[in-house]
Protein backbone atom coordinates (compact mmCIF):
# COMPACT_ATOMS: atom_id res chain seq x y z
CA UNK A 1 0.00 0.00 0.00
CA UNK A 2 1.25 3.51 -0.79
CA UNK A 3 2.05 5.23 2.16
CA UNK A 4 0.56 9.14 2.33
CA UNK A 5 2.74 12.27 0.89
CA UNK A 6 3.05 14.63 3.89
CA UNK A 7 5.23 17.06 2.37
CA UNK A 8 5.18 17.39 -0.99
CA UNK A 9 7.82 20.70 -2.44
CA UNK A 10 7.16 21.34 -5.88
CA UNK A 11 9.28 23.72 -8.16
CA UNK A 12 10.32 25.77 -5.67
CA UNK A 13 12.42 28.96 -5.74
CA UNK A 14 13.55 31.86 -3.71
CA UNK A 15 15.35 35.37 -5.06
CA UNK A 16 17.33 37.27 -3.23
CA UNK A 17 18.29 40.86 -4.06
CA UNK A 18 18.15 39.84 -7.97
CA UNK A 19 20.36 36.45 -7.11
CA UNK A 20 18.29 33.01 -7.37
CA UNK A 21 19.48 31.15 -4.57
CA UNK A 22 16.85 28.15 -4.59
CA UNK A 23 16.17 27.20 -8.42
CA UNK A 24 13.23 24.76 -8.89
CA UNK A 25 13.67 21.77 -6.60
CA UNK A 26 10.65 19.45 -6.04
CA UNK A 27 10.58 16.09 -3.53
CA UNK A 28 8.17 14.53 -1.03
CA UNK A 29 8.33 12.55 2.24
CA UNK A 30 5.61 9.87 2.82
CA UNK A 31 4.36 8.99 6.32
CA UNK A 32 6.94 7.02 8.58
CA UNK A 33 9.92 7.54 6.54
CA UNK A 34 13.43 9.10 7.83
CA UNK A 35 14.56 11.43 4.96
CA UNK A 36 17.87 12.80 4.78
CA UNK A 37 18.80 16.18 3.38
CA UNK A 38 22.10 16.74 2.80
CA UNK A 39 24.71 19.83 1.00
CA UNK A 40 27.74 21.52 1.25
CA UNK A 41 27.92 25.40 2.72
CA UNK A 42 25.91 27.26 0.73
CA UNK A 43 23.95 24.61 -1.13
CA UNK A 44 20.52 26.55 0.23
CA UNK A 45 19.54 23.64 2.52
CA UNK A 46 18.97 26.45 5.87
CA UNK A 47 16.58 28.63 3.11
CA UNK A 48 14.65 25.77 1.91
CA UNK A 49 13.58 24.62 4.98
CA UNK A 50 13.05 27.93 6.46
CA UNK A 51 10.54 27.88 3.59
CA UNK A 52 9.32 24.78 4.79
CA UNK A 53 8.71 26.31 7.82
CA UNK A 54 6.64 29.19 6.70
CA UNK A 55 9.55 31.44 8.01
CA UNK A 56 10.30 33.07 4.78
CA UNK A 57 8.14 33.13 1.52
CA UNK A 58 9.41 31.59 -1.35
CA UNK A 59 9.47 33.92 -5.15
CA UNK A 60 7.51 30.84 -6.38
CA UNK A 61 6.45 27.09 -6.23
CA UNK A 62 4.39 25.31 -3.60
CA UNK A 63 4.45 23.42 -0.28
CA UNK A 64 2.08 21.65 0.85
CA UNK A 65 1.85 19.97 4.76
CA UNK A 66 -0.65 17.31 4.83
CA UNK A 67 -2.38 18.44 1.39
CA UNK A 68 -2.58 21.78 2.61
CA UNK A 69 -1.01 24.71 0.84
CA UNK A 70 1.24 26.63 3.45
CA UNK A 71 0.92 29.56 1.40
CA UNK A 72 -2.90 29.78 0.94
CA UNK A 73 -4.03 27.66 3.93
CA UNK A 74 -1.07 28.62 6.62
CA UNK A 75 -3.00 27.90 9.98
CA UNK A 76 -3.93 24.09 8.47
CA UNK A 77 -0.56 23.32 7.30
CA UNK A 78 1.58 24.66 9.81
CA UNK A 79 0.27 22.95 12.81
CA UNK A 80 0.81 19.52 10.85
CA UNK A 81 4.53 20.06 11.20
CA UNK A 82 7.09 20.43 13.66
CA UNK A 83 10.80 22.11 13.91
CA UNK A 84 14.09 21.61 15.66
CA UNK A 85 17.17 23.57 14.54
CA UNK A 86 20.18 22.49 15.87
CA UNK A 87 20.46 23.03 20.39
CA UNK A 88 16.93 23.55 21.05
CA UNK A 89 16.26 26.88 23.07
CA UNK A 90 14.96 25.59 26.55
CA UNK A 91 14.60 28.51 29.71
CA UNK A 92 17.25 26.74 31.79
CA UNK A 93 15.76 27.84 35.02
CA UNK A 94 12.51 25.94 34.96
CA UNK A 95 11.90 22.38 34.91
CA UNK A 96 11.92 20.70 32.11
CA UNK A 97 7.62 19.85 32.72
CA UNK A 98 7.70 23.65 33.05
CA UNK A 99 9.30 24.22 29.79
CA UNK A 100 6.45 22.23 28.21
CA UNK A 101 3.51 23.51 29.89
CA UNK A 102 4.84 26.94 28.86
CA UNK A 103 4.80 26.22 25.16
CA UNK A 104 1.71 24.10 25.50
CA UNK A 105 0.11 27.45 26.46
CA UNK A 106 0.16 28.84 22.96
CA UNK A 107 -1.56 25.99 21.70
CA UNK A 108 -4.85 25.48 21.05
CA UNK A 109 -6.44 21.80 23.16
CA UNK A 110 -2.68 20.88 24.47
CA UNK A 111 -3.06 20.08 27.96
CA UNK A 112 -1.25 18.11 31.05
CA UNK A 113 -2.14 14.59 29.01
CA UNK A 114 -0.35 15.56 25.82
CA UNK A 115 2.42 16.49 27.62
CA UNK A 116 3.04 13.61 29.70
CA UNK A 117 2.32 11.52 26.19
CA UNK A 118 5.86 13.20 24.47
CA UNK A 119 7.19 12.89 27.76
CA UNK A 120 7.21 9.39 27.53
CA UNK A 121 7.83 9.07 24.53
CA UNK A 122 10.96 10.87 24.75
CA UNK A 123 11.99 8.87 27.50
CA UNK A 124 12.20 12.00 30.14
CA UNK A 125 9.86 10.60 32.76
CA UNK A 126 12.35 10.59 35.21
CA UNK A 127 13.86 13.88 34.98
CA UNK A 128 11.19 15.52 33.45
CA UNK A 129 10.63 17.82 36.66
CA UNK A 130 14.03 18.54 36.91
CA UNK A 131 15.76 21.98 35.95
CA UNK A 132 17.29 22.30 32.47
CA UNK A 133 20.46 23.48 33.79
CA UNK A 134 20.90 19.91 34.72
CA UNK A 135 20.60 18.22 31.57
CA UNK A 136 22.91 16.93 29.22
CA UNK A 137 22.73 17.55 26.11
CA UNK A 138 20.93 14.57 24.59
CA UNK A 139 18.22 14.79 27.30
CA UNK A 140 17.51 18.81 26.34
CA UNK A 141 18.02 17.64 22.60
CA UNK A 142 15.06 15.05 23.69
CA UNK A 143 13.05 17.77 25.55
CA UNK A 144 13.29 20.16 22.35
CA UNK A 145 11.88 17.06 20.56
CA UNK A 146 9.05 16.81 22.61
CA UNK A 147 8.55 20.46 22.60
CA UNK A 148 8.12 19.82 18.71
CA UNK A 149 5.84 16.53 18.78
CA UNK A 150 3.63 18.73 21.25
CA UNK A 151 1.38 19.58 18.77
CA UNK A 152 0.83 16.17 16.97
CA UNK A 153 2.65 17.15 13.88
CA UNK A 154 2.92 14.64 10.68
CA UNK A 155 6.33 16.25 9.89
CA UNK A 156 9.08 16.74 11.88
CA UNK A 157 12.32 18.60 10.63
CA UNK A 158 15.88 17.97 12.72
CA UNK A 159 18.30 20.53 11.74
CA UNK A 160 21.42 18.58 12.67
CA UNK A 161 19.75 16.60 15.82
CA UNK A 162 23.22 14.85 16.71
CA UNK A 163 25.27 18.24 16.77
CA UNK A 164 27.35 18.00 19.67
CA UNK A 165 26.42 14.33 21.15
CA UNK A 166 28.92 12.07 21.66
CA UNK A 167 29.08 8.56 19.86
CA UNK A 168 26.86 6.76 22.46
CA UNK A 169 24.26 9.90 22.53
CA UNK A 170 24.52 9.96 18.37
CA UNK A 171 23.64 5.80 18.39
CA UNK A 172 20.74 6.64 20.92
CA UNK A 173 19.36 9.84 18.66
CA UNK A 174 19.76 7.73 15.79
CA UNK A 175 17.34 4.84 17.28
CA UNK A 176 15.18 7.33 18.37
CA UNK A 177 14.40 8.99 14.93
CA UNK A 178 13.74 5.46 13.90
CA UNK A 179 11.77 5.00 16.40
CA UNK A 180 9.43 8.03 15.51
CA UNK A 181 9.26 7.21 11.80
CA UNK A 182 8.38 3.39 12.54
CA UNK A 183 6.28 3.17 15.36
CA UNK A 184 4.57 6.89 15.61
CA UNK A 185 4.91 7.13 11.68
CA UNK A 186 6.07 10.65 11.48
CA UNK A 187 7.93 11.51 8.59
CA UNK A 188 11.06 13.23 9.02
CA UNK A 189 13.46 15.51 7.97
CA UNK A 190 17.07 15.10 8.92
CA UNK A 191 19.92 17.57 7.98
CA UNK A 192 23.36 16.57 9.08
CA UNK A 193 26.73 17.16 8.14
CA UNK A 194 27.25 13.29 10.28
CA UNK A 195 27.34 11.44 6.63
CA UNK A 196 27.93 8.18 8.25
CA UNK A 197 24.95 8.84 10.44
CA UNK A 198 22.92 9.55 7.68
CA UNK A 199 23.40 6.08 5.69
CA UNK A 200 22.59 4.08 8.62
CA UNK A 201 19.40 6.26 9.83
CA UNK A 202 17.86 7.35 6.63
CA UNK A 203 15.36 5.80 3.91
CA UNK A 204 15.80 8.13 1.58
CA UNK A 205 18.38 10.99 0.47
CA UNK A 206 18.13 14.47 -1.00
CA UNK A 207 21.74 15.87 -1.93
CA UNK A 208 21.43 19.71 -3.23
CA UNK A 209 24.17 22.14 -4.20
CA UNK A 210 24.52 25.63 -5.05
CA UNK A 211 20.51 26.02 -4.92
CA UNK A 212 19.77 22.12 -6.99
CA UNK A 213 18.92 19.23 -6.30
CA UNK A 214 21.74 16.61 -7.80
CA UNK A 215 19.82 13.25 -6.40
CA UNK A 216 16.63 11.84 -4.58
CA UNK A 217 16.44 8.61 -3.83
CA UNK A 218 17.01 5.20 -1.17
CA UNK A 219 20.22 5.44 -0.21
CA UNK A 220 20.87 1.72 -1.09
CA UNK A 221 19.84 2.77 -5.12
CA UNK A 222 21.93 5.94 -5.15
CA UNK A 223 24.99 3.78 -3.78
CA UNK A 224 24.60 1.05 -6.38
CA UNK A 225 24.68 3.32 -9.01
CA UNK A 226 28.08 4.22 -8.18
CA UNK A 227 29.42 0.94 -7.59
CA UNK A 228 32.58 0.21 -9.48
CA UNK A 229 34.45 -2.73 -10.06
CA UNK A 230 38.53 -2.70 -10.10
CA UNK A 231 40.38 -5.20 -12.11
CA UNK A 232 44.04 -6.43 -11.78
CA UNK A 233 45.22 -7.95 -15.29
CA UNK A 234 47.58 -8.38 -17.40
CA UNK A 235 48.73 -7.05 -20.33
CA UNK A 236 46.51 -4.07 -18.95
CA UNK A 237 46.51 -2.27 -22.45
CA UNK A 238 44.84 -4.98 -24.12
CA UNK A 239 42.22 -5.79 -20.97
CA UNK A 240 41.49 -2.04 -20.68
CA UNK A 241 40.51 -1.94 -24.68
CA UNK A 242 38.76 -4.97 -24.65
CA UNK A 243 36.43 -4.08 -21.38
CA UNK A 244 36.05 -1.13 -22.99
CA UNK A 245 34.20 -2.76 -25.99
CA UNK A 246 31.84 -4.01 -23.47
CA UNK A 247 31.24 -0.90 -20.78
CA UNK A 248 32.52 2.69 -19.63
CA UNK A 249 36.34 2.15 -18.63
CA UNK A 250 36.31 5.09 -16.01
CA UNK A 251 39.80 5.51 -14.78
CA UNK A 252 42.72 3.00 -15.63
CA UNK A 253 46.46 3.29 -15.34
CA UNK A 254 49.40 0.91 -15.71
CA UNK A 255 47.74 -1.56 -12.38
CA UNK A 256 44.41 -1.31 -12.24
CA UNK A 257 41.35 -0.77 -14.45
CA UNK A 258 37.98 1.00 -13.13
CA UNK A 259 34.55 -0.28 -15.00
CA UNK A 260 30.74 0.06 -13.69
CA UNK A 261 29.62 -2.76 -11.36
CA UNK A 262 27.38 -4.89 -13.84
CA UNK A 263 26.90 -8.10 -11.72
CA UNK A 264 25.01 -9.94 -14.66
CA UNK A 265 27.54 -8.77 -17.07
CA UNK A 266 31.18 -9.71 -14.84
CA UNK A 267 31.04 -13.15 -15.60
CA UNK A 268 30.86 -12.66 -19.27
CA UNK A 269 33.61 -9.94 -19.29
CA UNK A 270 36.36 -12.06 -17.35
CA UNK A 271 35.43 -14.88 -19.52
CA UNK A 272 36.17 -12.53 -22.98
CA UNK A 273 39.36 -11.30 -21.44
CA UNK A 274 40.41 -15.26 -20.33
CA UNK A 275 39.96 -16.39 -24.13
CA UNK A 276 41.94 -13.70 -25.29
CA UNK A 277 44.45 -14.61 -23.39
CA UNK A 278 44.50 -11.97 -20.80
CA UNK A 279 45.64 -12.78 -17.30
CA UNK A 280 42.61 -11.65 -15.05
CA UNK A 281 44.51 -11.09 -11.46
CA UNK A 282 41.44 -9.72 -9.44
CA UNK A 283 38.10 -8.56 -9.39
CA UNK A 284 37.26 -6.12 -7.06
CA UNK A 285 33.50 -4.71 -6.54
CA UNK A 286 33.33 -1.22 -4.49
CA UNK A 287 30.28 0.08 -3.29
CA UNK A 288 30.86 3.60 -2.07
CA UNK A 289 30.14 5.40 1.02
CA UNK A 290 27.21 8.08 1.17
CA UNK A 291 30.24 10.05 1.53
CA UNK A 292 32.45 9.00 -1.53
CA UNK A 293 28.45 9.44 -3.07
CA UNK A 294 28.49 13.18 -2.05
CA UNK A 295 31.92 14.08 -2.93
CA UNK A 296 31.36 13.01 -6.50
CA UNK A 297 28.11 14.41 -7.01
CA UNK A 298 29.14 18.05 -5.48
CA UNK A 299 32.83 17.99 -6.89
CA UNK A 300 34.02 17.63 -3.66
CA UNK A 301 32.79 20.32 -1.40
CA UNK A 302 32.62 20.72 2.41
CA UNK A 303 29.60 19.99 3.66
CA UNK A 304 28.07 22.18 7.08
Amino acid sequence: MTKQVTLAVKELRKTIRGKEIIKGISFELREGEVFGFLGPNGAGKTTTIRMLVGLIRPTSGTVAICGYDLHHRFTEAIRHIGCIVENPEMYPYLTGWENLEHFARMMPEVGEERIMEVTKLVGLEQRIHDRVSTYSLGMRQRLGIAQALLGKPKVLILDEPTNGLDPAGIREMRAFIRFLAETEGLSVLVSSHLLSEIQLMCDRVAIMAKGRLLAVDTVERLLKEQARVVWKADPVDKARALLAEETEVLRANEEIIVTPYEPAKLAAWNTKLIRAGVAVAQIEPRLPTLEDLFIELTGGETID
